[in-house]
């Protein structure tokens, strides 16, 4: 069936020539060619539409599209040629308004698709030279010239980077990177020329997976993809039974035919995809990837949800709280040399101390003599100080001459969340306490949330019940699962279902169990997309929140829209098909009604292309 569209254009063509071709010999001398030019034109299009409802039938299911099979079989019967060449443009030129329709929509999501890069310039030797992609590896030397789309994902080893990322997130301001700061595959290099070391190979960066993700949304179909076949033997049987009122009224076979013309709703059928399709259009727009129909209306059904708290609620990386600092040291002092060392090492810790004392005053130059003790700490020299900063164990070994250290053993005992230390010239003369700080639009998103319609809205974390109603303090949640373990969240995601159609937000490969057993699981992607993004049914591109409530609510205004579509257009065919029952519509102008209603209704259905947005 790959073929389809091209082979239904081709019919919709015939058929519409044929109508052409019968009218105007029919106004002619050659009048005789007319009945045989529309029978040419109904037949073809039937002899398809017959094979797709075999197809149908052997799937297990059973369509609208039945009742226009009927009326050109009918119409044939009764030599309605003119009708019958009518409903066969109606149902062709339905099948071609939905791929008309759907290519509108979908023009969002597939502008991914057109930005893979080909080649990449990697430095062999010192000389820089154009490779294909595939042919990168992870640990190669890239340069990124100024306007090339990221090849990989990767680490900026060299240069001031400035990237356009509103392609992956929405954003529309230019982001800025300094050196050791990962960047991601599929953004645009908006600043100069800069060099990066390879993190990942083409097949393994964030823009082939999210590649992979909208090819597998484009190729599947919501199971309301076709909410008006939900209906139809309901629908069938009251077309049969009006067709039986109007031959036992009149006994007249053309009220019969006409009964099935108006019944006839062959765009219909497809004005719901055309609203799905815009909905997964409109949010990607937002900078929400929705894989596919069948999430879109998992989201406009959910009533539940959870959220993941370290890199969800939470920013999910380390800043600083408080420092204690000895009372002999200048503070201000302490800590710039302290970032100034810190610089050095990538560690997230030591980036969020370089970050907060930069804010405070310029840092030195970069140290001298760095020694960097993974999972333990950095050493290095500033203006003549030996510095260290790192676990309190490692600076302990490489500070133990301090009046101070009692003090600061004192304040390590008392606390439970992460502390580091800091040494000079032998001394330990200060601490810094971090925390993962709440994104600061959980708030707003909770209201949101709250708008949408959500009557359970709950934080599950694998930390200790304190951490997580410190962290919830505000936020409105309704309970608080904590001490969860990978397979606790997924029990209690099960738990879950069994009150409510159930969403659960996350972003840690911890997450993916539970992502993949709620009715719709939605990563967090931003920062790569990894075994969490994989698992989920929906990915927000963006390091943020904010894109949530409105990808629910256009997921919820989608559906309406599509049921609208759906009802408006079977019950007008109903009025039609009494007034045909009852002789008041020939077959022909039946067959021009239908026409009206069904345009009316994929109308409609792309309103869901302009749904406005609660922020």
């Amino acid at each position: 069936m790959a073929h389809s569209k091209p082979i239904e254009l081709s019919l919709f063509w015939l058929s519409l020539a044929t109508l052409i071709i019968g009218g105007v010999t029919a106004l002619s001398d050659f009048q005789a060619i007319a009945p045989n030019a529309w029978l040419i034109g109904t037949i073809a299009v039937l002899l398809w539409l017959s094979l797709l409802i075999i197809v149908s039938i052997r799937k297990g299911s059973l369509g609208l599209d039945i009742i226009a099979a009927f009326s050109m079989v009918g119409s044939i019967y009764l030599h309605e040629y003119l009708t019958g060449n009518v409903i066969a443009v109606m149902f062709s030129g339905g099948q071609v308004l939905e791929a008309i329709a759907q290519s509108r929509a979908r023009r969002e999501m597939t502008a991914l698709l057109a930005r893979s890069p080909r080649t990449a310039t990697r430095y062999e030797g010192e000389s820089p030279v154009s490779v294909k992609i595939e042919d990168i590896r992870v640990g190669d030397h890239l340069l990124i010239r100024p306007g090339d789309v990221l090849p990989v994902d990767g680490i900026v080893s060299r240069g001031k980077v400035l990237l356009d990322e509103s392609v992956m997130t929405g954003e529309s301001v230019l982001v800025e990177h300094e050196i050791g700061d990962p960047v991601y595959s599929g953004v645009t290099n908006s600043g100069g020329a800069f060099d990066m070391v390879a993190a990942t190979d083409a097949a393994g960066s964030t823009f082939a997976a999210i590649v992979r993700m909208v090819t597998t949304a484009e190729q599947q179909k919501a199971p309301m993809a076709r909410l008006a076949d939900r209906y139809a033997i309901g629908f069938f049987a009251l077309t049969t039974a009006l067709a039986a009122l109007a031959w036992f009224l009149s006994g007249d076979p053309l009220r019969v035919l006409a009964v099935f013309v108006v019944a006839t709703p062959c765009p219909l059928i497809v004005a719901v995809p055309v609203a799905i399709v815009s909905g997964l259009s409109r949010c990607a727009k937002i900078g929400v990837l929705v894989k596919n129909g069948a999430a879109l209306e998992a989201m406009a059904s959910a009533r539940s949800l959870l959220f993941d708290k370290t890199g969800t609620i939470t920013v999910g990386e380390p800043s600083v709280l408080k420092v204690h600092i000895d009372p002999v040291w200048n503070e201000t002092e302490i800590i710039k040399l302290a970032g100034s060392v810190a610089q050095a090492s990538s560690h997230s810790v030591s980036k969020a101390l370089s970050a907060y004392a930069a804010a405070g005053s310029p840092l030195f130059s970069h140290p001298n003599h760095v020694v960097e003790t993974p999972g333990e700490g950095i050493a290095g020299e500033i203006e003549g100080r030996h510095v260290y900063f790192g676990t309190h164990e490692f600076v302990s070994n490489h500070a133990r001459q301090s009046g101070w250290i009692e003090n600061a053993n004192a304040i390590v005992s008392r606390q439970d969340g992460l502390i580091a230390a800091i040494g000079i010239d032998g001394q330990m003369v200060g601490l810094v306490m971090f925390h993962d700080a709440i994104r600061p639009e959980a708030v707003t998103v909770m209201r949101g949330l709250r708008r949408c319609g959500f009557k359970r809205i709950g934080l599950l974390t694998g930390d200790r019940r304190q951490v997580a109603e410190a962290v919830a303090d505000g936020l409105s949640f309704d309970h608080i699962e904590a001490g969860a373990t990978p397979a606790g969240k997924v029990n209690v995601v099960l738990n879950e279902k069994k009150l409510a159609v159930v969403a659960m937000v996350g972003d840690g490969v911890n997450d993916a169990p539970a992502l993949a057993a709620a009715n719709v699981g939605i990563a967090l992607g931003a920062k790569g997309v990894g075994a969490s993004a994989e698992a989920a049914d929906v990915v927000i591109l963006l390091d943020r929140l904010d894109p949530l409530p409105d990808a629910f609510r256009i997921a919820q205004r989608s559906f309406t829209i599509a049921k609208q579509s759906v009802f408006a257009g079977i019950g007008l065919s109903a009025v039609g098909m009494l007034a045909a029952a009852l002789g008041y519509l020939r077959p022909i102008d039946g067959a021009v009604l239908q026409e009206l209603i069904d345009v009316a209704t994929i109308l409609n259905a792309l309103r869901a292309l302009r749904i406005k947005l609660l922020s």
